[in-house]
């Protein structure tokens, strides 16, 4: 009998959507030159319904079990990923080569050893070199368990024999499944290791952290699908020229999204910064014009970062726009507004805005203070060193509260600031002590107020 003819399909490598023939653009996400021929085995056809009956149950009648949460023993991690690591839960970690990934989860690994079975799975390095970076960073040994392997039906057999609280596989994209002829790395070995990996962390009520690669881009590399399959994704940055680590979760079914977490590397690992804001505030003396601080809130937290600005007349045509941390079609827009409903005209002029300390601000209170910049460096005049701006502006000149407004005022309170500009819907109702808050409704009065103190 001959052999069944393998089958092929063709899936983007961005979204995991399948298509009928080869195209050189995804219809679903529009990427280019992202579908990838893929054989399907004959032996994973489906070949018709011939298991048990599924179960159905009324949700009136399953008990709410309370969750117990696993901490790690870093508190920043643990506020991105909710309160710790959940029974069961499938944690994705991507970040550039070198941000650090490794280091970070054989330190977790490390401490959770004296409290639970881990089991530390490398695919990438060989066991001589993950020992030699523990003892570098001089990391508890004794009861942490690892493994150089790449198959997962492998893993599966250490998980059922060593039955751990704690899974870290490093990395998702050398893992591979017997069941597939894929080659590891590609989209289907990708896709069916972390499904499997996935059933066995719901089956055994084990934590399974993944460490995934990221693109060119800065994108997570390997299908769309995988982010939709896990449970949490973070996201560890690297800002270049700095030692600080920014891990930002990007979905989490057990926490907040959006929440930030501030590291440090340095020659004994990472290490966690309790106070972020006063590591992104070391302003010097005598300000410089075109230098603002702003309160944006990340996850469940307020951060004081500092906004800068260049004006620069532009050397012939239209002037350039540029924005590091921040969205460059905010500043297009801003600049309208300026224009529009101030008269203030920047068309001749290079503008250049960015964040200091590598932080990606991704909320639209920072608005206000991005306006300030700018402001304060086309009239070449430095604002006081004392005051925060906050607050999101619209296209008609108007502006808008923010989420959390007296929180952010405590915050810049607290870290010595005694001036602020706010929208007035924000402003609360009983004074805060020790600052002088301005409240501001449209355009024109904020740069109205920015005149009277710059």
């Amino acid at each position: 009998m001959a052999a069944a003819k393998p089958k092929a399909a063709y899936v983007c490598a961005e979204c995991g959507v399948e298509h009928a023939k080869w195209q050189g653009q995804c219809a679903a996400c529009g990427r280019w030159d992202a579908v990838r021929e893929v054989a399907i085995d004959p032996a994973r056809q489906s070949g018709g319904y011939a298991g048990a009956a599924p179960q159905v149950t009324r949700l009136r009648e399953v008990e709410a079990a309370a969750r117990e949460w696993l901490p790690t023993g870093m508190a920043e991690l643990d506020r991105v990923l909710g309160g710790g690591l959940a029974p069961g839960a499938v944690v994705l970690m991507g970040g550039d080569p070198g941000a650090g990934k490794s280091t970070l989860l054989l330190q977790v690994a490390a401490a959770l050893s004296g409290r639970v079975t881990v089991l530390y799975v490398t695919g990438e390095e060989s066991l001589e070199q993950i020992a030699e970076r523990a003892r570098r960073l001089q990391l508890p040994l004794d009861d942490l368990l690892a493994a150089a392997e790449t198959r997962v039906e492998a893993v599966a057999a250490l998980i059922a024999e060593h039955r751990p609280r704690v899974v870290i596989v490093d990395s998702i994209q050398v893992m591979q499944v017997a069941a597939s002829t894929s080659a590891p790395g590609s989209v289907t070995q990708v896709r069916e290791s972390a499904a499997a990996l996935t059933r066995i962390a719901k089956q055994t009520q084990t934590a399974v952290v993944l460490v995934g690669h990221v693109t060119k881009e800065g994108g997570l590399a390997g299908p769309k699908v995988l982010e939709h399959m896990i449970d949490c994704f973070v996201m560890l940055d690297s800002p270049a020229g700095t030692r600080f680590r920014t891990l930002r979760g990007h979905k989490n079914r057990f926490g907040p999204v959006n929440e930030l977490g501030v590291f440090a590397m340095t020659e004994g690992g990472i290490k966690e910064v309790a106070n972020p804001s006063a590591i992104f505030l070391q302003r010097p003396e005598e300000m410089s014009p075109g230098s603002v601080v702003t309160v944006t809130w990340e996850g469940t937290r307020p951060l004081l970062v500092e906004l800068q600005a260049l004006v620069d007349d532009a050397q012939g045509g239209y002037g350039k726009r540029l924005a590091v941390g921040l969205d460059p079609q905010r500043l297009g827009m801003h600049l309208a507004a300026l224009h529009r409903h101030c008269g203030l005209s920047l068309a001749d002029q290079d503008v250049f805005a960015n964040v200091v300390g590598g932080v990606r601000i991704m909320e639209t209170g920072a608005d206000m203070a991005l306006v300030a910049a700018v402001l304060s460096s086309f009239r070449n005049r430095p604002l006081p060193r004392d005051l925060v701006c906050f607050g999101e502006i619209g296209l008609t000149g108007e502006v808008r509260p923010v989420p959390n407004g007296q929180e952010r005022l405590r915050e810049a309170q607290k870290h010595g600031f005694t001036l602020a500009i706010a929208p007035r819907a924000n402003l609360p109702r009983r004074p805060i002590g020790g600052i002088e808050a301005h409240g501001v409704t449209t355009l024109s009065q904020t740069l109205e107020a920015l005149s009277g103190l710059g």
